[in-house]
């Protein structure tokens, strides 16, 4: 699947760059269409694909705001702001 997604954005990129040629060197009309077959391609076949990949096999519960997790994130930031502002933790200046 990795393959295939690094080669199909490859392709993506290479209709974008050729519409964008053909757009300013050959036909303006053409190449506006070429430019927007790709960016559709891009948003409608390539983002879910890689959507897909990348969150396949991840809990969506974990990124998400819950109030769970809004505790947990309040607990590490005073965790976080509490040893940081610590004396015996600061660095000594010289």
């Amino acid at each position: 699947m990795k393959l295939f997604l690094r080669i199909f954005f490859t392709g993506i990129l290479l209709g974008l760059f050729y519409g964008i040629y053909y757009r300013t060197q050959v036909d303006f009309k053409t190449g506006e269409r070429i430019i927007g077959f790709t960016v559709l391609s891009a948003a409608l076949i390539y983002l879910p694909l890689f959507l897909y990949h990348r969150w396949n096999g991840k809990k969506l519960q974990d990124y998400t705001l819950t109030e769970e997790n809004l505790k947990k994130m309040r607990e590490n930031r005073n965790e976080y702001s509490q040893t940081r502002n610590h004396p015996s933790k600061r660095k000594k200046s010289s």
